[in-house]
């Protein structure tokens, strides 16, 4: 008999038999509240009746038509709609399935749009675990371990971690900018560089935001030296962090933008977007796929902006987020091991460390099994797995807002 590998390590223990909004239901009946949403997926929650209504639909008529042989109505209808929330300029797409495809597909348009080599990426920065993105990641040693040779052209700059440098945000940007100055100066000349690729909040790196002085210092270092600015919005997008993108927060337009995870409410659909001009740069052959802007889940992406849009959920992620976030600092407050309380909107982490400061994975990990075990699904991430995440769909309430806190206090007093 068959059977799921080995290495794919379980976060929780629960089989879920079936997904209701903010709710998962294991095969008993139990009910969980699920500030996962599938790493920041099902931002419309679980099987929203508009998302499940406009998938039946499509499902009925057209499952696939692979969109370099037939074209279909819900692709043609999707480029135009994200036409209306991408930043101004970016006007075309292509579509794949991943994050991690997105990357890989940013990275080849950014090397043959400036026929240079190399690409600058930000330290605590997770692209994804195929070659190029893997190459890309830096989250992380169990990303890119045992996977070499790695693919070149990567060069690290420093992230405005401000915690973990034990600096203020001023000073921790300054230093970012000073050493990415450095790196240009000494690693990779602004001639060969083809692209900087930046999460406007780090996600497998932590869940820290970064800021607008250090994300307008890219803009114009980018703009100096002929570099493109590419957002990688995969975890930040669609209204995550109270904005429709990560970026919004920072007054800063990129070339080229990556998304993917809540752009279809759990339907694999990812896209880079780009200007035309831009776009038109990728050499013959480059762009394809045999699933990308698969029909049925370009419908549920269709659906899913608008669901956003008609049910406010930006706004909602915003007055929600700031809602997690007092009641996660006011939990901290009394919590010594919990170190730091950040993020954006509905993209929130707590940092466990122990007396010193020093990383505590192992306190991060009993407190988010203890959650489980009270109700309330959460992850970890961070580089030591030290930091615990929650991401509930956007379309949380308050309600159930205070009974994940409730829930989280539940848990920090057993452990």
């Amino acid at each position: 008999m068959a059977e799921l590998s080995p290495i794919l390590k379980q976060a929780t223990p629960v089989l879920a038999e079936r997904g209701e909004g903010v709710y998962l239901f294991d095969e008993d009946g139990r009910r969980y509240l699920d500030f996962t949403a599938g790493i920041g997926v099902t931002s419309t929650g679980h099987c929203h009746p508009r998302v499940v209504a406009a998938v039946q639909e499509q499902a009925a008529k057209l499952i696939h038509g692979q969109y370099t042989t037939v074209l279909h109505r819900p692709l043609l209808t999707l480029s135009e709609r994200l036409g209306e929330v991408l930043p101004s300029g970016l006007d075309t797409l292509f579509y794949v399935n991943s994050g991690s495809e997105a990357v890989e597909a940013a990275l080849r348009l950014s090397r043959h749009a400036t026929g240079r080599a190399n690409v600058v990426v930000f330290h605590g920065s997770f692209h994804g675990r195929t070659i190029g993105a893997a190459s890309m990641t830096t989250s992380a040693t169990k990303f890119r371990a045992g996977f070499a040779p790695l693919m070149g052209g990567v060069v690290v700059a420093p992230f405005p971690t401000a915690y973990r440098y034990g600096w203020s945000e001023q000073e921790a940007t300054r230093f970012a900018l000073r050493e990415l100055d450095y790196v240009l100066a000494t690693l990779t000349a602004p001639a060969e560089t083809a692209a900087f690729f930046v999460e406007p909040v780090l996600g497998e790196g932590g869940y820290v935001p970064a800021n607008t002085e250090f994300m307008q210092g890219l803009r114009e270092r980018a703009d100096r030296h002929g570099i493109l600015l590419v957002a990688d919005e995969v975890q930040t997008g669609f209204g995550r962090t109270g904005r429709f993108w990560g970026h919004d927060h920072f007054d800063v337009r990129p070339d080229v933008v990556i998304t993917a995870k809540g752009l279809a409410s759990g339907f694999p659909l990812s896209a880079i977007a780009a200007p035309r001009e831009l776009m038109a740069k990728a050499w013959p052959g480059s762009q394809g796929g045999t699933y990308g802007g698969n029909a049925v889940a370009c419908a549920a992406a269709l659906a899913t902006l608008d669901v956003v849009r008609s049910e406010g959920l930006v706004e909602n992620a915003d007055a929600m987020g700031a809602r997690l976030r007092e009641g996660l600092s006011k939990a901290a407050a009394d919590v010594p091991a919990i170190g730091d309380v950040r993020g954006l909107g509905l993209m929130l982490g707590n940092e466990f460390v122990d007396r010193d400061g020093t990383p505590d994975p192992a306190t991060a990990a009993r407190v988010q099994q203890a959650a489980v075990a009270a109700g309330l699904l959460l992850l970890t991430c961070g580089p030591a797995g030290n930091v615990v995440r929650m991401i509930p769909p956007l379309v949380v309430t308050a309600e159930q807002i205070d009974d994940g806190l409730a829930l989280w206090r539940e848990a920090l007093a057993a452990v």
